[in-house]
């Protein structure tokens, strides 16, 4: 008896000990499956532990027990895989704000908890909004920007920084500077394109990566020697397929070509011997190319799918899809020639996906999704855009990664983002069933962990729910 009242203290003092030797972790998520996107490989029956948005620790089962949690779930036949980036959204429209706005929860909905917004005429709009989501004073994507876009004198497109010379670019670039931009863009609808080239080197002289499309007046291992980071838009790669883009692109220069002849010499002069040597060179000088193929694949494929029943539509604002129609409109003017040229030009430029890799060119994945993109969807268009791209060649660990890694890497934040490891942010997608057996696995959200906190599909729905809410109420006011 009298050693039974001795043990009873010591065990009690045994087990307050271990209490407090524990540390404290907010959540842990108990017998989960880790994509290791890099290595193309599952980790089973993991635990992974968080505290304070990052992750604290990943292991086997029994880790748990160094810490006490306020929250433990059980994760069974779960996938998770790092949070997707989505590297080429808009947002724009001066009247349009409200909408514009209402697309944040849309991305976190679907999975992607950062966006690379590529200029839009409410920049000051976007900026805010990213200090507000930084700060956890509004739900949405992690917001890099590259604030107003750099072109020419009558820009088609509104809100751009106009430069006709070197002194208004320096102006242009300073102002860029002051809003703390997060990387530069350039187009060449009407910008001089010497001045273009002036542009990117500039950019990177002040330390910005750059964004932009491909003038015809130079070859796009011109633009890269320049220092052009990424290209947008994969059908600017069908030029350096082909063995002739040097002479055409001389031909462009001296305007002795229109720009319908030049396509069509290219078109016919695609070779993969070359497209994989002048790829290479690209990869080279660490440009990346940015497919955008699921807008492309929309509007080049009108004449199949108009897209009107769509049910995501219930989450856009009526001002925003009005923005849909010119692209719309333009395309149902195409007779049946320029139909099947259409598609001819989307699929020649599509089926550059495996040269581009093996000439290992560097993916980001992007969408294009916003206002006047037609039915480009905000949030899971980019679900869409890695399917497209393993569907034309991309390895599914290549496609992810070119999200999930590619990503972070752009924006130098590698250190705590592109894996489920040790003291990374947890910015967390969990799925019902595997993405590297099949891409479309990625759709199969069942919960995600946005810095640290966990959203449950409850959760998620009701997100999505708020906002077709907003947009049915929207489109009822407009009616009455």
């Amino acid at each position: 008896m009298y050693m039974k009242f001795i043990l009873m203290p010591i065990c009690l003092l045994v087990q307050l000990c271990l209490f407090a030797q524990t540390q404290k972790a907010d959540l842990i998520l108990h017998d989960i499956s880790i994509v290791d996107v890099l290595h193309n490989r599952i980790q089973a029956h993991q635990t992974v532990v968080i505290s304070n948005g990052r992750i604290l620790e990943v292991g086997k089962s029994g880790i748990d027990k160094k810490y006490n949690s306020r929250q433990s779930i059980l994760s069974t036949g779960k996938y998770m895989m790092p949070s997707l980036w989505d590297m080429h959204v808009h947002f724009g429209g001066d009247t349009l704000r409200e909408e514009n706005k209402w697309l944040l929860p849309l991305f976190i909905a679907m999975g992607v908890t950062t966006v690379r917004d590529c200029a839009g005429d409410i920049s000051d709009d976007v900026l805010e909004w990213k200090k507000e989501i930084a700060e956890n004073k509004l739900v949405g994507p992690t917001i890099f920007t590259s604030g107003p876009k750099l072109e020419g004198p009558k820009s088609i497109w509104p809100g751009d920084l106009e430069i006709a010379n070197e002194t208004e670019m320096n102006i242009a670039l300073d102002s860029l500077q002051k809003l703390k931009v997060d990387f530069i863009k350039i187009t060449d609808n009407a910008l001089d394109p010497a001045l273009f080239v002036t542009s990117i080197k500039a950019s990177r002289k002040r330390g910005w990566k750059v964004s932009g499309h491909a003038p015809v007046q130079y070859t796009l291992n011109e633009l890269s020697d320049a220092g052009l980071s990424t290209v947008e838009h994969l059908g600017y790669m069908l030029r350096a397929a082909s063995k002739n883009e040097e002479r055409i692109t001389a031909l462009r220069r001296e305007n002795k070509i229109n720009a319908k002849e030049a396509a069509t010499q290219l078109m016919q002069s695609i070779d993969s011997a070359t497209a994989i040597r002048k790829f290479k060179l690209l990869a080279a000088n660490g440009t990346a190319v940015v497919p955008t193929m699921n807008g492309s694949y929309i509007t080049t494929y009108l004449d199949q799918d108009n897209h009107q029943h769509d049910d995501y539509l219930k989450y856009l604002g009526p001002a925003l899809k009005r923005t849909y129609a010119w692209r719309v409109d333009r395309a149902s003017k195409d007779d049946a020639q320029a139909i099947v040229a259409r598609h001819q030009s989307f699929e020649t430029a599509a089926h550059l996906i495996p040269w581009l890799y093996q000439a290992g060119v560097p993916f980001l994945a992007g969408t294009d999704a916003g206002y006047l993109n037609s039915f480009n969807y905000p949030g899971i268009g980019l679900h869409y855009e890695l399917a497209m791209m393993v569907y034309y060649g991309l390895p599914i660990h290549e496609a992810l990664k070119s999200s999930v890694i590619n990503g972070p890497a752009f924006f130098n934040q590698s250190k705590d983002f592109g894996a489920v490891e040790k003291d990374k942010i947890a910015d967390l997608l969990i799925l019902d069933a595997n993405p590297l057996i099949d891409i479309h696995n990625t759709q199969k959200i069942f919960a995600l962990i946005r810095k640290g906190t966990y959203l449950n599909r409850t959760t998620i729905d009701n997100m999505l729910s708020m906002v077709a809410q907003k947009v049915a109420t929207k489109e009822a006011t407009e009616k009455k």
